[in-house]
C-alpha cells in the first residue's frame, strides 16, 4: 500500500540533484512540499496536506547520496598539493592518417626539453593537444600540414594527484567540477589519467579556481 512517505521519497529520488541539494541543506522544505503536492495527490488519489508532506520529507533517511557525499568529503580531505601551470595553449586538429606520425615527431622533440606541459587526447574525429607556449611554435611547425580546427591561448591548469582509491568512489569529478561551476569558472579542458585529474581554465580564472579547490579541501577536513 502506498503511503505519503513512500510516494514522497519515490518522487524525490527521481531527481538525484534534488536529493543531493537536500543533503547539503540547500532546499526549502515547505517550497518543495508545495511543488510535489499535486503529483503526490494524483498518485495517492486523495488530498494530502502540505504539513504531512513536510513531515515525510524530514523523516527521509539520508540515503545513498548522503553516504556518497561523506565518502567524497573524506577523499577530498586526503588530497595532497595542487600543481599549477600557466602559459598554456591548446590546439585541436582533425584526425587524419598522418596525425599519429606528427605526434611521434613532437614526442621525439620533447625528449630534449625541460619543464614543459604536454597532453594529447585522441578523440573519434579530432585530437586536442595542450602544451606550454614555449614549445607551441615547434608544435605548429610539426603539425603544419594537419587541419587545425581551433586553438586557444592564455590558459592555465591545476593538476590534482589522486590516491588510487579514486576509481572506487563515484562522483569525485562531478563534486569538483560542480563547485567550480557554482563559482562561474569556465572549464576549457579536462584531462585525466588513472591517478591525476587536471582542469584547464583561462589565465584570468586560475586564482579563483585554486581558491575553490583549496576551500573544498579545507572544509572537508572540518567536517
Amino acid at each position: 500500500m502506498s503511503t505519503v512517505g513512500k510516494v514522497t521519497e519515490e518522487i524525490i529520488n527521481r531527481s538525484p540533484f534534488l536529493r543531493e541539494a537536500m543533503t547539503e541543506n540547500l532546499i526549502n522544505v515547505s517550497a518543495l512540499s508545495r511543488k510535489i503536492q499535486p503529483e503526490l495527490e494524483e498518485i495517492l488519489g486523495k488530498e494530502v496536506k502540505e504539513g504531512a508532506i513536510v513531515m515525510a520529507i524530514k523523516r527521509m533517511t539520508p540515503g545513498y547520496y548522503y553516504h556518497v557525499d561523506v565518502k567524497i568529503r573524506n577523499f577530498i580531505a586526503s588530497l595532497g598539493d595542487f600543481l599549477v601551470r600557466s602559459d598554456l595553449e591548446d590546439f585541436t586538429y582533425k584526425n587524419s592518417n598522418t596525425l599519429a606520425l606528427r605526434q611521434s615527431e613532437i614526442m621525439k622533440f620533447l625528449v630534449d626539453q625541460r619543464d614543459y606541459f604536454y597532453t594529447f587526447c585522441h578523440g573519434v574525429g579530432e585530437s586536442t593537444i595542450i602544451t606550454s607556449n614555449s614549445i607551441s611554435k615547434n608544435l605548429l611547425d610539426i603539425f603544419k600540414d594537419e587541419k587545425l580546427k581551433s586553438s586557444s591561448k592564455n590558459l592555465a591548469s591545476i593538476t590534482i594527484k589522486l590516491p588510487s582509491i579514486n576509481t572506487e568512489i563515484s562522483g569525485i569529478y562531478y563534486y569538483i567540477l560542480k563547485h567550480l561551476a557554482w563559482e562561474g569558472i569556465n572549464i576549457v579542458e579536462v584531462v585525466s589519467t588513472a591517478n591525476e585529474f587536471t582542469v584547464v581554465v583561462n589565465d584570468e580564472d586560475i586564482d579563483s579556481a585554486f581558491s575553490v579547490l583549496m576551500q573544498l579541501k579545507k572544509s572537508a577536513k572540518i567536517k
